[in-house]
């Protein structure tokens, strides 16, 4: 995604084994979709890591220095087009667990409004 019209999304590096059968379905993707995707994000860089003996991943580099891992094991080259979208249209943040689902600034001092309160 872009933020104040830059990508955040640096680097994008698959990782996958040339002989796994979990890694068949990134071996196909390399040859239809990879390409493609190169040429309509040329703001990318994609690398490609030959790792053999373990599962086929997604790693995403962004410029904020996060990464984020997804591991594509079994998937059809489709689903992986989409894993990777994903990853390219995310801002690489960390997700933060919100304590309460009520946000705001200035918190009311009567406390928070529900429907259970009878008049």
């Amino acid at each position: 995604m872009a933020m104040r019209g830059v990508w955040q999304l640096q680097k994008l590096v698959v990782n996958y084994c040339d002989w796994g059968g979990s890694s068949r379905g990134i071996r196909a993707f390399m040859e239809s979709h990879l390409p493609a995707l190169k040429e309509k994000n040329p703001q990318l860089e994609v690398v490609t890591q030959l790792v053999r003996g373990q599962h086929p991943n997604l790693k995403g580099i962004y410029k904020n220095h996060n990464e984020r891992v997804v591991c594509v094991r079994n998937l059809a080259p489709e689903d992986i087009m989409l894993q990777a979208s994903r990853l390219r249209c995310s801002l690489g943040r960390k997700v933060v667990k919100l304590r309460t689902r009520h946000v705001t600034k200035r918190p009311s001092v009567q406390g928070t409004w529900t429907t259970e309160l009878k008049m």
